[in-house]
């Protein structure tokens, strides 16, 4: 286990109206998942510092949609650049803090370059179109121009699981669309989004561009019902979306929400690949990501081979520090995680489902887990279990697995494994599902690409390009023609 009390002793703070707030507040201990010691303190908002940051966000709004598209630009690609250089001390943070392996958070921070670059870049896209109006009888001489405006303030609302990317994905496009922004990061990992803040004044973001607030429930909710909040970009559960939504009036509320993700391995797929990949990306993370692989449903003739292969290819995952290289699997966010998560196995077996692999706590930590016929009732089949958990299910007829992965409440992603393209392209047409991937799992995802779900997989999509469009709106000017002889 590393030592981490030779690590220095960090501490969040929040940053309102250009100023970071290192006194005077409740503060609460930081701890590393993996090993229970404390490795930090945050300090926490009173209802009055809120106030001042959404007083901030909304007197700058106006000042930051001045600046023009390249300057913004710049400072996002800045940014990325900073972070190319900084990507092994943010990886290890990550991994601190989270109990994410090295492996993942070095990845992660490759991508939050690539989002800040890719964020950088569509700031100098915000175009719009010109419409003749003579398509109507009324509208013979005139002439609409459309251009994209700011919305205002974006309020970003993030998770423990990609605590930079999933910043990276929020504060990049807000403020390369011209907004100003108020961000609370979720409590388990405030260490990363405070040292990000800090990157990004760096690259020269300007200081009244973020505030940023550190606390829990009510503080996201102080900032949801505010008028002064103009789009609300929200990554989490089904149940804090909800409220949100209640609690959100007359604004523009995007949400990316969890998913019960599913894959079909079709009876002629490499099945030695598509175990590999089940297998690699059913468990990064501990499989806290909301595309991650929980349901695989197999085709009955070939259930064996592909249990096996599956089992095989999970047992040499490492289980470990997540401070080590080589560690495939850390610990989950917290211990709480990981009893429930155990808790769902042993109901899923009690269920009928045979335990084929894995299934062990110690601590925040879960040993891979592989079940086989779990029960469609059982909370590891029908809910996100958010955890390292992996279903076997067989199935007669591509009709079947169709109608399988289409029987539940979330709709994000779904993978295949096929060489028939007619099979392929009948599943991926007939799913309810944000993204359908071939030739591989539920769980791949590029930065630019649109990214969201249907049902309560949640509204909108991310990547720079499709946040933009959420984070600015269409405003139109009509130029009336003088009448000629």
């Amino acid at each position: 286990m590393t030592n981490v009390t030779n690590i220095s002793f960090k501490k969040a703070h929040p940053y309102i109206n250009g100023e970071w707030i290192t006194s005077n507040r409740d503060t609460a201990p930081i701890k590393s998942p993996y090993s229970g010691e404390i490795i930090g303190e945050q300090v926490i908002v009173t209802a009055e510092d809120v106030e001042k940051a959404l007083a901030s966000a909304f007197a700058a709004k106006k000042e930051i949609a001045r600046i023009p598209s390249h300057e913004r630009a710049k400072i996002l690609k800045r940014a990325a650049l900073l972070l190319e250089q900084e990507k092994e001390r943010f990886a290890k943070l990550i991994s601190l803090e989270l109990g994410k392996p090295l492996k993942n958070t070095r990845d992660e921070v490759s991508r939050s370059i690539e989002t800040l670059e890719q964020s950088g870049e569509e700031a100098k896209r915000l175009i719009g179109e010109t419409i003749p109006g003579d398509a109507s009888e009324r509208g013979t001489k005139a002439i609409a121009s459309t251009f994209r405006v700011p919305v205002g303030v974006v309020a970003a609302i993030t998770p423990f699981n990609a605590p930079l990317n999933l910043v990276c994905h929020k504060v990049g496009p807000a403020f390369a669309a011209g907004n100003s922004v108020i961000l609370k990061p979720a409590t388990p990992t405030t260490l990363i989004a405070t040292e990000f803040l800090k990157l990004m004044l760096e690259a020269g973001l300007p200081k009244n561009a973020v505030n940023m607030v550190i606390g829990r429930r009510e503080v996201g909710q102080q900032i949801v019902k505010d008028d002064r909040v103009n789009v609300i970009s929200f990554t989490g559960g089904t149940v804090a979306s909800q409220n949100i939504c209640e609690l959100a009036g007359m604004k523009k509320v995007l949400l990316e929400l969890g998913g019960n993700a599913a894959t079909v391995v079709h009876e002629d797929a490499d099945l030695n690949r598509a175990a590999a990949l089940c297998a690699r990306t059913g468990f990064s993370n501990s499989g806290q990501s909301c595309i991650s692989v929980q349901r695989i449903y197999v085709h009955q003739s070939i259930v064996p081979q592909f249990t096996e292969l599956l089992k095989e290819h999970v047992s040499q995952l490492k289980i470990g520090d997540p401070l080590l290289s080589d560690t495939d699997i850390g610990s989950l966010v917290d211990k709480k995680n990981a009893d429930r998560i155990v808790e769902w196995i042993h109901e899923a077996v009690q269920l009928g489902a045979e335990l084929v692999h894995g299934g062990k706590q110690r601590g925040a930590a879960v040993e891979p887990t592989i079940l086989l016929n779990s029960s469609k009732n059982s909370k590891v089949v029908c809910q996100e279990v958010f955890g390292p958990i992996v279903n076997i299910i067989p199935y007669e007829t591509i009709e079947e697995a169709i109608e399988e992965t289409n029987n539940s409440d979330f709709g994000l992603q779904a993978g295949i494994f096929t060489n028939q393209m007619d099979v392929a392209y009948q599943f991926a047409h007939a799913l309810e599902m944000g993204g359908v991937v071939i030739n591989g799992t539920s769980n791949f995802r590029l930065d630019h690409w649109p990214y969201g779900g249907v049902k309560n997989s949640g509204i909108g999509r991310e990547g720079p390009r499709y946040a933009i469009e959420d984070m600015t709106e269409t405003k139109m000017i009509v130029l009336q023609l003088p009448d000629h002889e």
